[in-house]
This record gives structure tokens, sequence and C-alpha cells, in this order.
């Protein structure tokens, strides 16, 4: 049976993508076939983690949106871009970068209920085990769609007041959409706080499993979006951590 995971935020800035690109990554190396869609249509960015360049984007969501192509037309193989021992398959759908086509989504918009349409035609397409959604920041109606579609969602915050208030509204509406799974992870954490009181804390807060807490790392910062972290560094605790999660969201 596949899975549909999203991977939101409240706010930008949080870690989603690189979080989204990892979990999957993880995913894949486990033998599954993975796709990865980014949704974040306005800021597209995810397909530089997996190495994917514009001259690469032969088809992007956005033809698939304006009725150019079907979705699987739109999935690119990356397995052998992401580095390290993978077994399975990756596949990104991404979004366009050509700064026309991103005016004209703001301009237009799209038809909401085709991409809510494509994620299970690509899932039963591309025969995917997990399809992962890189969600758009904040709280609109292709957001909201696709949590509720999500057999899990993982919701990332940072330990910081703004990201405090947001999560909250965002784990509300999550509840109120019936999601059958859903976690907190806390990323960007100093190192000089106390992971397991954030952890409590947070849980309290907001009555809702905390998957994993990502310490601030000079190693992630130096990678700088360039690779995926968890085969540039497989031993390092903050894979361990995403494996952590992938185990979670996957169960």
């Amino acid at each position: 049976m596949s899975k549909i995971i999203s991977v939101h935020s409240f706010r930008g800035g949080t870690g989603k993508s690189n979080s989204t690109a990892n979990i999957a990554t993880i995913l894949a190396s486990r033998g599954m076939r993975v796709g990865v869609i980014d949704t974040d249509i306005q800021s597209p960015g995810i397909h530089i983690l997996f190495g994917l360049t514009e001259e690469d984007m032969h088809h992007s969501l956005n033809d698939y949106l304006w009725n150019k192509c079907q979705i699987e037309d739109c999935a690119h193989e990356v397995t052998h871009k992401v580095g390290g021992d993978i077994k399975g398959k990756i596949f990104l759908i991404p979004s366009s970068i050509k700064p026309g086509e991103i005016a004209r989504v703001l301009r237009e918009g799209y038809d909401v209920g085709l991409l809510n349409d494509g994620f299970q035609d690509l899932v039963d397409a591309m025969n995917l085990d997990v399809l992962m959604i890189d969600t758009h920041p904040g709280l609109n109606e292709e957001t909201l769609l696709s949590i509720a579609i999500s057999d899990a969602l993982a919701i990332i915050m940072r330990p910081d007041s703004q990201d405090y208030q947001g999560t909250s509204v965002t784990v509300e509406v999550a509840r109120k959409l019936g999601v059958p799974r859903m976690v907190l992870i806390v990323n960007k954490v100093p190192q000089v706080f106390d992971t397991e009181d954030i952890r409590k804390r947070v849980e309290s807060a907001y009555n809702c499993k905390v998957a994993g807490i990502l310490p601030h790392s000079d190693e992630m910062m130096s990678l700088a979006s360039s690779g995926i972290f968890s085969t540039h560094y497989p031993e390092h605790d903050i894979t361990r951590t995403y494996n952590q999660i992938a185990d979670i969201l996957m169960s």
C-alpha cells in the first residue's frame, strides 16, 4: 500500500525542503520507489538539492497544471544524482524556475483540484511506494487539500516564538482535516538548548508527537543545499534522526 506524506511549515526558512529530500532519499535507500513533488510553485527550490538544473527539466509541474502533459511526464529520475547506496528509485516532479512561468502562476493561478487529482495519478503511473509532497509554507487552498489527502503529515518548526504560534494554527487545522498521522520536527535547534526539555514542552503545547529534534549544524550550513545531507554524512547524528523520522512516518 503506497503512502502520501506531506512535509509542511507555517513559515519559510525552516528547512522543510531539506527534510523532505533527506527523508525521501533514506526511504529510497531502503529499496522504495519514492516520488517527490515540489508544490511550492511560487518559490520552488528542492530541485537544487537533487542536482536538477533548468536544462534538465523537460517538463515541470506547471506544464501539467496548464494541461500541456500528463503528470508522470514531469517525473525526472534523480537517483543517480544523490550519491550513496540507493537500492530504490527517486523521481522528482519539480516546479518551474522560469521567472515568466512563476509570474503566470501568481497572475492567473491554477486548478487546485487538478493538482490533487495528479497526486494519485502519479502514484499509480509510477508505481510509487511513497509520494512526498514538499508544500508551500503557510496555509492556502492547495496546502489544505494536500494535507487532507495525506496519510502522514510532518510539520517542521524552529524553536522560535513566531514558529510556535504558526505551528499551533497548522496543528489545529490538520486535526480538523483528520490526518491519520501527524508529527512535529523541531529544526535548527541551537546547541545550548536542552533537547529533551524542548521535546517535552513542544509535545505538551501541541499534544502531538515530536518525531525528531535536529540541531543547528555547521556541516549542514557548509553543504549549502548543494546535495543530500544523509548521503554526504551517513554516520552523522542528524542522519540518524532523519532515519528515525522516516520510521515513524512509515509506521
